[in-house]
């Protein structure tokens, strides 16, 4: 039986044109970038070109701005403690959203063990972040917010501008986590109002080992890890070229195909949720309008996340997701859940769906069909 992948959110493959246009980087043309010989300013020129590309799909004011880093979760402790650290002086407070993912939390709880004080913006039942509650946290000494431009658990869209105005009105920077909207919604840092962003190379169908952290001009980050000067000294290190260089790649055909490829996903999304919200006691996490165009996440009453992952794979060769795919091997219900007003019982029956290029809409009633015949499995089998 030929399979379904539907877990785009944890990892995506590479798009075949970004393998053939950058293979040769894992072969013959390998020189350091730091390297002053022709191979090493060929590699420098390489790395650059893409860092424009990079710049160019969320309209950064000037390639200069992009830092590329070996994955996300490095990215966003960059902008985190980076930028926390180095503003020690005009504050030591920190905000993040209930549902932001655990390379951003924890890093802020780190901080806390330097005196910084953290404290956590609610959000309504769809995900959506309390504005009213935000102002109410932010003070002058905020130093640092962060928001995630979109969730990865359940799909739901933030009011990015507005919270940016509202940050700003009376804190001092803001960092998104862009990693699950990039390539799927259209990131303007400029108008967004966004200080530092974070992306990842794999998640624009690019080769894993590359993510970059956006820095507006004039705001100021410190190093986390010592080494050399590579990336303006903030993330030392010989560069993964060939990561980079795809990263670049993708950057540039996402940048091209994201308005027509997100409509297409968008139909093949709503077909899914039509469907499987017709089965006995499912129902739709996330907000049901401001979620992203590539994702469908629903809960279960009465049976587990897990054996829906398990069965659709086994008997089914389809493949979904029940969270995080970062913390998918802890026994504790997801954070995102329960900070939607969820109980404990009702976020472990969870599953998500991200589609990709090669969903389609004839799959829809396959994918329908093995989650209906899923549930009732599980359902006879469970003591519940």
């Amino acid at each position: 039986m030929c399979g379904i992948y539907l877990d785009h959110q944890s990892a995506y493959p590479v798009d075949p044109r970004v393998s053939e246009k950058v293979f040769r980087y894992l072969s013959n043309e390998f020189g350091n970038p730091s390297a002053l010989h022709s191979k090493g300013l060929h590699s420098r020129e390489v790395i650059e070109t893409a860092r424009e590309n990079v710049a160019s799909l969320i309209k950064a004011e000037d390639p200069g701005t992009i830092v590329f880093t070996r994955s996300a979760t490095e990215a966003n402790n960059l902008a985190i403690r980076g930028t926390a650290l180095r503003n020690v002086g005009k504050g030591k407070r920190v905000l993040a959203s209930a549902i932001e993912h655990m390379s951003v939390l924890n890093p802020m709880k780190d901080l806390k063990k330097t005196g910084f004080e953290l404290s956590l913006v609610p959000v309504d039942a769809t995900g959506v972040v309390d504005l009213q509650a935000l102002e109410n946290l932010v003070t002058e000494d905020t130093v640092l917010t962060s928001i995630m431009y979109a969730n990865n658990e359940i799909g739901t869209i933030e009011p990015i501008r507005e919270i940016s105005d509202t940050v700003h009105s009376k804190g001092m920077y803001l960092h998104v986590d862009g990693v699950a909207a990039e390539g799927k919604v259209p990131i303007d840092v400029q108008k967004d109002g966004i200080d530092l962003l974070t992306i990842s190379s794999n998640d624009i169908y690019g080769p894993q080992g590359a993510a970059a952290l956006y820095i507006k001009p004039g705001v100021r980050v410190q190093p986390v890890i010592f080494g050399g000067g590579q990336e303006k000294g903030l993330l030392p290190g010989t560069e993964n070229l060939f990561s980079i260089a795809g990263m670049g790649e993708a950057a540039l055909l996402a940048g091209a195909e994201m308005e027509q490829e997100s409509e297409r996903l968008k139909e093949i999304r709503d077909g899914i949720i039509t469907e499987v919200a017709e089965i006995e006691e499912a129902y739709l996490t996330g907000h049901p309008k401001r979620r992203l165009p590539h994702h469908a996440s629903f809960r279960f009453s009465r049976i587990e996340g897990e054996s829906i992952l398990l069965t659709m794979d086994a008997m089914f060769n389809t493949q979904v997701s029940t969270g995080s795919a970062c913390s998918s091997r802890t026994l504790e219900p997801s954070h995102v859940l329960l900070a939607i007003g969820l109980r404990h019982e009702q976020a472990h029956g969870s599953m998500v769906m991200t589609l990709g290029r090669l969903n389609c809409m004839e799959q829809v009633p396959v994918i329908v069909k093995a989650v209906s015949q899923t549930v009732q499995r599980l359902r006879a089998l469970s003591p519940l």
